[in-house]
């Protein structure tokens, strides 16, 4: 229950659902005065102005944050008996929160919402004509229908939607997908063969051979997209969340992207749009390395080693939002003192010692 008073004005509001508890008493004023109390946080009035303050306290502390465009106009009035009009106002009251700890109950409450909250979106996002709370709207759904410690198909058979059925769990399916982006790394290697030169074809295959039977004993490295795998040995956390590693020129993500494809099916087709990029690039710079390194070895060991760091591994992956994935040329080189192995002396045969 809402107790709502506009200067000389009284009235009561019913909110059925309020997705945020902050303060037990909150002030709004700037022009009109307005005054509500409640067990929640959700703000609706009348006659708030352009520039108007709503003042959030307790008997221990007090907070003013600005109301920079005011969707209610005078005379209006929010009243809701377990409908979606409270979910409604909240998304149109943009209001500037100046406590992380009121940002941290806003984010609770997203975090484990009630049937309430689900149904009141559903209902409001099936009328909608706006394009921002349309997004809003979905976004929310899109989050809330996320099902992460689900695993099986038994456990959550949207997610395994147009999967082939030999996909039991989230985690085998997503470690075939990271392994079928290994596995075509592969191919464009081995494919490179026929542009090396005739004398250096035996060779380039034989090292070709020994890569692909070394990513066999390594699964492919199947485990970057697999939850279960060993921390090392993975990209996500334990809970199958994925951060993007930020573009080849960058430390980090400006952005923040992030994703969980073992949410919900949404995220497991979104995620196929995430990239292994390499640093160096695999198609312009590695490859052609690997080639011409085989070509002009001149008794020299191609370190085979290295190569296979650069077209398969972390080392030279990052996995990157599409819009972190920059096509640009990348400008890098292979480092040249990893291209061949170290040449080992051979030790000098001391002279035998003559008896005397």
């Amino acid at each position: 229950m809402w107790e709502v008073s506009f200067g000389d004005e009284k009235g009561s509001h019913l909110l059925g659902w309020c997705p945020l508890h902050i303060r037990p008493h909150i002030t709004c004023g700037a022009g009109t005065r307005a005054r509500a109390q409640g067990n929640g946080s959700l703000v609706s009035g009348q006659g708030l102005g352009p520039r108007a303050s709503l003042r959030l306290g307790s008997s221990r502390s007090e907070e003013v944050l600005d109301v920079r465009e005011p969707v209610l106009k005078a005379g209006s009035s929010v009243s809701s008996r377990g409908g979606p009009q409270g979910l409604l106002a909240f998304l149109s009251v943009p209001l500037l929160v100046a406590d992380v700890s009121d940002i941290s109950r806003l984010l609770s409450a997203f975090h484990k919402p009630h049937a309430g909250l689900i149904q009141a979106a559903q209902q409001l996002l099936s009328d909608e004509q706006a394009p921002l709370r349309q997004k809003l709207l979905a976004d929310l759904l899109h989050t809330v229908s996320e099902n992460i410690a689900a695993e099986t198909r038994a456990e959550d058979p949207p997610w395994f939607e147009g999967l082939e059925s030999r996909f039991r769990s989230k985690s085998g399916y997503l470690r075939y997908s990271c392994e079928s982006r290994i596995r075509s790394y592969l191919r464009e290697v081995n494919s490179y063969a026929s542009v090396v030169g005739v004398e250096a074809q035996e060779e380039y295959s034989r090292i070709v051979d020994v890569m692909c039977r070394e990513l066999r004993a390594a699964q492919y490295n199947g485990s970057y997209f697999d939850r279960g795998a060993e921390a090392g040995g993975r990209l996500c956390t334990s809970e199958g969340w994925f951060c993007c590693q930020g573009p080849f020129d960058m430390d980090t993500c400006a952005s923040k992207h992030s994703i969980n494809p073992y949410g919900n099916r949404e995220s497991r087709v979104l995620f196929s749009t995430w990239n292994l990029d390499h640093i160096i690039e695999k198609k312009r710079t590695v490859v052609p390395a690997l080639a011409e390194a085989v070509t002009e070895r001149d008794g020299r060991e191609v370190a085979w080693e290295y190569f296979y760091s650069l077209l398969f591994t972390s080392e030279n992956l990052k996995l990157v939002h599409i819009a972190c994935h920059k096509k640009t040329t990348h400008k890098l080189s292979c480092d040249p003192r990893r291209i061949y192995k170290p040449q080992t002396k051979p030790k000098r045969r001391r002279p035998a010692r003559k008896c005397q």
